[in-house]
């Protein structure tokens, strides 16, 4: 047993080693556009990750990830509208601003808004969370409160052209840490920021989840009440659990945001959030490589419908997700789990029934004799 459970663990360390050297390895084989692909899904996983950790392990549905995905992407791309140009934001000049609002002055330090990235949504979760959890709204009221809350800060992103750029966003982002942005090796060097950000990432919510705060969370999403009269306390839990996602997310959009060279109110969205969502879905959620499998697998296939059949791809991206959450409920990484133990149970039934049928074969009389 003991030996089993050592090949098991053995088998699946390795296979991280050998998904992180092959994605490490990537660039020497992959063309540039795709190699900015690659990323860009790469930080959707980190986001799906985000997710996860909230509601597979603890039972929160938050529709609001993509927001606290475009604070973190709208904080980089502030530091670097600012590196790309020593004068005022051109969404600004065209707004008849001449100054540059106090807010954005700390954004001159990549430091800065690196941190800000990290902590403007996190805060903002655990505002957010501590008086959601306070009044015990939990199920489908949570998920619309995170829901409404997205609405409401992209319009108001929208409305303030002067400061955000308005429809448009943040733009024309030319430059990070002095160096052009589009260069090849300062995307490839994006890029394994990015795979080390995953892994990290990665191993750090394992260890979560692993842990006794993990395991705490999973009773509290199966019993919050008897969680309750143990002596803990739910509030507290979800708040940090919450406020960890919101910033996991944040950093995801702030390694998003210098591999694309633009952010819109639309990254704050509803549908953003959604998608998230149905990644994990996809993938199968309460396991963390089924959010990574889902980000890549769906965006991959929305990417090549897309390229395939620009007319109709939205049909295949939709049919895709169908069939996968139907044929698949507990997700494409539930399916593989249980396939080997599905698949030996069929085969040891196989023979005895096998059997069975044919011994009632036999002793069924013959109608013709009677």
């Amino acid at each position: 047993m003991i030996s089993s459970s050592r090949a098991r663990s053995a088998w699946y360390w390795a296979t991280v080693a050998i998904v992180t050297g092959l994605l490490l390895l990537a660039p020497l084989v992959l063309p540039s556009f795709r190699l900015n692909l690659l990323g860009r899904f790469l930080a959707y996983a980190i986001v799906a990750i985000a997710l996860d950790l909230i509601w597979g392990y603890a039972g929160l549905l938050s529709l609001g990830h993509g927001l606290f995905f475009g604070l973190g992407a709208y904080a980089m791309a502030m530091y670097l509208k600012l590196a790309s140009s020593n004068e005022l934001p051109d969404f600004m000049t065209w707004s008849g601003r001449d100054t540059l609002p106090l807010f954005w002055l700390p954004f001159r330090s990549p430091v800065f808004a690196i941190g800000a990235a990290l902590v403007v949504p996190a805060l903002l979760a655990a505002i957010l969370g501590y008086l959601v959890f306070r009044s015990r709204i939990q199920g489908v009221y949570f998920s619309i409160i995170t829901q409404a809350l997205t609405l409401i800060v992209s319009i108001l992103f929208i409305g303030q052209q002067s400061l955000t750029g308005g429809t448009n966003g943040i733009t024309d982002l030319s430059k990070i840490f002095g160096l052009p942005r589009t260069a090849a090796r300062v995307q490839t060097g994006l890029y394994l920021a990015t795979v080390v950000c995953l892994l990290g990432v990665y191993l750090l919510c394992r260890w979560i989840v692993s842990s006794r705060f993990g395991r705490l969370l999973v009773a509290m999403r199966d019993n919050e009440a008897r969680v309750r009269m143990l002596g803990y306390n739910p509030v507290v839990l979800k708040t940090l659990v919450f406020a960890l996602s919101a910033a996991i997310a944040g950093l995801a959009g702030a390694l998003f945001v210098p591999q694309v060279g633009i952010i819109s109110p639309s990254a704050l969205g509803v549908v953003p959030s959604v998608e998230i969502v149905i990644w994990v879905a996809v993938g199968g959620r309460g396991l963390l490589v089924g959010a990574v499998l889902g980000a890549l697998l769906v965006n991959w296939g929305k990417t090549v419908f897309s390229e395939s059949f620009p007319n109709i791809w939205n049909y295949g991206y939709g049919a895709l997700l169908i069939a996968t959450v139907v044929l698949f409920p507990e997700g494409l990484t539930g399916f593989l789990i249980r396939l080997p133990a599905w698949w030996q149970q069929r085969t040891h039934r196989a023979d005895p029934e096998s059997r069975m049928h044919n011994v009632e074969l036999v002793a069924t009389p013959d109608s013709s004799e009677m």
